[in-house]
């Protein structure tokens, strides 16, 4: 198979980057702890053991560099090192880049890191993603991406599956080794000048997975790229390809160069390599005489020995500059386009879009149904019907919003990886996520309240009617507020699932329905403030039967004579006409206050990703 050749570029000369590193090594500390997934520190079990120990490699431009070794070797500790991702309080050792200390902020700008883990929007299209991510991480104007996505979808044979979308396990897209492929050219298309890869054939078949690495050879090739990747077992056609190898076995280095001396060190160690497996799988059958033989001729330092010292504290001395963070955008572009891919997912998304709108619409009509008597017979006013009303609506309105939860924590991982490369703000991102919600929500409210109002018979005017659509697209978008700061927090879609319905339930039981302010424990008063039900239930009730009309209102009389007016009920439950609108302000402290929450967790998620 030819690589393809390209003329070089003699109007721009791009610079080239060697990377080495110099008696690196990573371990575990029982005294350091782990960041929990609530945000607080959990103490650490693992013993205090080295993943890798006296690292010395080097990946030059222009070559392919192959990290190898069986499983639990620390192939993907060495890459993650590498490309700047591992906490540096516990990697000691010196990582160079140009024969200079790594910066590891300014490295992840230059560089473009694909993990294993495909984080990938489903419902997009192959252009659509490469295209996104062009317009995020290019300067420039709209016309300078569509020039590189067109040439990088021609460089990765992805041009006859521009239109399609990515799909996912459960929604059929692209086959597995043009996902692949389009993992790559995401982390391409700000062109830089080294590429780490984690595994780019897992998982793919022996001629998607030769396709793959073909590309990847006639980049660095042609392109003079700086490539890194960690690989299993490759076959023989792939092995060609590479240019150095770097063999581990229990974080230790066993070979570093060519294949070749690979193969005549296996001769020289009394080791006959069959004619149908290659070198490199050979050698790790036989790791263990390799890693003997290693050990012979090295001498192990004690940790009392060792000069364990962070990896950045120089390098950030060296280049203080590169550290501030150059973002390609501004803060309104960055929302713009932001809004523009997530408003394209949340309106492809069926189970978000078609059957929340559809649900708004039928609750609102299967409720007005059912509620239909509760005010329209003028001789009998059925109060605790019409309370049960709007008791069951907020429940519905705000525990149906749950159905953002799978969405959102598909868009965290995109945003872990983008922002922790300095694509763009944490902050645009909840900006964006804010502005594409408050049309769609305005939608399913009106949805809600157009039929639902008129059939039980509410307050029959238009003044009255726009106030509880007003309230009922804020209980929305409040409830949308707090099920984004949850996206931020949780691991996963369970664990989100199981604390939202928690937690509202809890507000639920506080919100003034079941049981008074006054026979409330002190020890739970706060909650009471804190329900996201009790602010919506009063306005309800004030819009009801508060005003001029709620004091011509009876709602209880005895022979005619009226005991119980609207402003009488009110003044029984404790509230006030002034309540109608400064409730309102409450529930709109609460949504800032939940967005404001939500882009402080995923901030210092991303710093600490940077840092």
């Amino acid at each position: 198979m030819e690589l393809p050749v390209t003329a070089p570029d003699s109007g721009s000369q791009k610079t080239q980057y060697k990377i080495k590193t110099k008696n690196l090594s990573y371990k575990l500390h029982p005294q350091h702890s782990n960041l929990g997934w609530f945000g607080w520190w959990e103490e650490a079990k693992s013993p205090n053991r080295y993943i890798l120990r006296n690292v010395n490699c080097e990946a030059k431009p222009g070559e392919i560099t192959a990290i190898t070794g069986p499983s639990g070797a620390g192939k993907t500790t060495l890459l993650d090192i590498l490309a700047g991702m591992i906490v540096s309080c516990r990697v000691s050792g010196h990582v160079l880049v140009n024969d200079q200390p790594m910066n590891a902020s300014h490295f992840r700008r230059v560089s473009g890191y694909v993990t294993q883990d495909e984080a990938l929007f489903p419902l997009l299209t192959v252009e659509e993603t490469l295209m996104y991510s062009a317009r995020l991480r290019l300067h420039g104007a709209l016309e300078k991406a569509k020039v590189r996505v067109t040439e990088l979808m021609k460089e990765l044979g992805l041009e006859h599956v521009a239109g399609m979308r990515i799909g996912s396990d459960t929604r059929r897209g692209i086959s597995g080794g043009e996902k692949r492929r389009v993992s790559i050219g995401v982390d391409l298309v700000h062109d830089p000048y080294v590429l780490l890869i984690d595994e780019p054939t897992s998982g793919l078949d022996s001629a998607s997975a030769l396709h793959v690495v073909f590309l990847l050879k006639s980049m660095a090739k042609n392109q003079g790229k700086t490539i890194v990747l960690t690989i299993h077992q490759p076959g023989f056609r792939i092995l060609e390809m590479f240019d150095k190898a770097v063999l581990l076995s229990n974080g230790i280095v066993l070979h570093h160069g060519s294949l070749h001396l690979l193969e005549e060190r296996l001769k020289f160690a009394g080791h006959c390599i069959p004619r149908h497996v290659n070198v490199l799988e050979f050698s790790i059958d036989v790791i263990q005489s390799l890693q003997i033989d290693i050990q012979e001729h090295s001498t192990e330092m004690s940790e009392s020995e060792e000069e364990y010292n962070p990896i950045w504290t120089i390098s950030n001395l060296g280049n203080v500059e590169a550290n501030h963070i150059f973002y390609p955008n501004s803060r309104f572009r960055e929302v713009l386009i932001l809004s523009q891919r997530f408003s394209k997912n949340v309106f492809r998304t069926k189970q978000l879009f078609f059957a929340r709108t559809m649900q708004a619409l039928l609750a609102g009509v299967v409720l007005g149904t059912i509620f239909m008597n509760a005010n329209n017979d003028p001789k009998r006013v059925k109060l605790r019907t019409q309370i049960g009303f709007f008791a069951f609506s907020l429940s519905f309105l705000l525990s149906s919003t749950t159905e953002a939860l799978p969405i959102l924590l598909e868009e965290r991982r995109v945003l872990m990886r983008e922002t922790s490369r300095g694509a763009y703000r944490a902050s645009s991102y909840v900006i964006s996520n804010t502005l594409v919600f408050l049309p769609f929500l305005l939608i399913v409210a009106l949805l809600y309240t157009t039929p639902v109002y008129w059939l039980v018979g509410l307050r029959r005017d238009i003044e009255g009617f726009l106030y509880f659509s007003l309230l009922v697209w804020i209980v929305v978008l409040m409830s949308n507020s707090f099920v984004a700061c949850f996206s931020a927090l949780v691991p996963n879609f369970i664990m989100g699932a199981s604390l939202i319905t928690g937690v509202m339930g809890s507000f639920f039981l506080f919100s003034g329905y079941f049981i008074s302010k006054e026979d409330i424990p002190r020890c739970w008063i706060f909650m009471y403030y804190l329900s996201l039900f009790r602010y919506p239930y009063e306005c309800f009730m004030i819009n009801e039967f508060g005003g001029e009309k709620g004091k011509r209102r009876c709602l209880e009389s005895v022979e005619g004579e009226c005991l119980l007016d609207g402003n009488g009920f009110l003044l029984q439950q404790g509230l006030k006409e002034s309540q109608k609108w400064s409730n309102l302000v409450v529930m709109l402290v609460f949504i800032f206050g939940y967005r404001l929450l939500c882009f402080i967790i995923l901030w210092y998620k991303s710093y600490r990703m940077r840092s």
